[in-house]
């Protein structure tokens, strides 16, 4: 399976100082980055809310961050305002590469073939002078091709492997618990809600960042009430991002949020969903209202853990 991800926005960051600007912004830690690698991260506001969430990774000097094309423009801004005199750029460069994303069974003899070059472990970046190869958790790969170049890997790709959507690919991210802040829902969850923590896009020893003073209490004092987790919501009607969930614990008052949504193979929809621990632990979860649809909460493919 193949597909292009024209709804994802690319951020460069370089300069001598751009390592430690963005490990100061940040919730993952970028001081440990190291040339192709790559990391799930979070961008907060001062009171630990997310604003978005993103892949990062290091080609040689320069950063790439890889967020929702929506909020390119919006954090690109935000961020650039605590540039002041560092010695660091950030340039849009959503123009210049094309986003593919290649996944299943054969994924990675399908990207040798197409590009040269395939990452051994997961979220290693293989570069040539043409694409960056990032392997992501599940049998996924995502190109990232220079834009004149891409429409050649685009016809190898297609000779070798189905072609689709990128909603295909959304419900991937599903699967494997990768989570996306969206417009709808900037502001409303700090990292561990989103289990940012669980995959390592959370840094708990590192220094200040906007929000970290709320992160860390949240870890340290065992504050924690909510957690995202997999479920699948049935019937025709999509759910959306923002939608509110609700059990008979919390009466008319929403015991959680999707966060995510996508077609599920299986019939219905699987849902990224922020839920009240208690809610999610009675499996008693409805979409919309109390009558609405109940989600049946399915394994995600690493461990949430609960309160301390």
């Amino acid at each position: 399976m193949s597909c292009e991800l024209a709804n994802l926005g690319l951020i460069r960051f370089f300069g001598t100082e751009a390592q430690s600007f963005l490990h100061n912004q940040l919730t993952c830690d970028v001081s440990e980055l190291a040339p192709g690698t790559s990391t799930y991260g979070g961008y907060c506001n001062p009171k630990g809310r997310v604003l978005t969430t993103f892949l990062l990774w290091r080609s040689g000097e320069d950063f790439f961050m890889q967020l929702p094309s929506s909020l390119r423009e919006p954090i690109q801004k935000q961020l650039s305002k605590y540039i002041l005199r560092a010695k660091v750029k950030a340039t849009d460069e959503s123009a210049n590469w094309k986003l593919l994303g290649v996944a299943g069974q054969d994924a990675a003899e399908q990207v040798r073939r197409a590009v040269g070059v395939v990452p051994s472990v997961v979220r290693d970046v293989a570069c040539t002078s043409e694409a960056m190869v990032i392997r992501l958790p599940g049998d996924r790969y995502e190109i990232v091709a220079a834009r004149e170049k891409a429409e050649a890997l685009l016809a190898s790709l297609a000779s070798g492997s189905e072609k689709t959507s990128s909603d295909y690919w959304d419900w991937l991210d599903i699967r494997a618990g990768i989570a996306t802040i969206l417009p709808s829902t900037q502001e409303q969850f700090v990292p561990q809600m989103l289990n940012l923590d669980l995959i390592g896009g959370v840094s708990l020893t590192k220094g200040c960042y906007p929000g970290q003073e709320i992160v860390a209490r949240m870890h340290y004092r065992g504050t924690l009430k909510q957690r995202m987790y997999l479920a699948n919501v049935p019937g025709a009607d999509s759910p959306k991002p923002g939608d509110k969930l609700y059990s008979p614990g919390f009466g008319e008052q929403a015991c959680g949020t999707i966060v995510n949504a996508a077609r599920a193979r299986d019939g219905g929809h699987d849902v990224l969903a922020v839920i009240q621990i208690a809610s999610a632990e009675k499996g008693d979860v409805h979409w919309r209202s109390l009558d609405g649809p109940t989600l049946k909460l399915l394994s995600l493919p690493y461990a949430v853990s609960s309160p301390e």
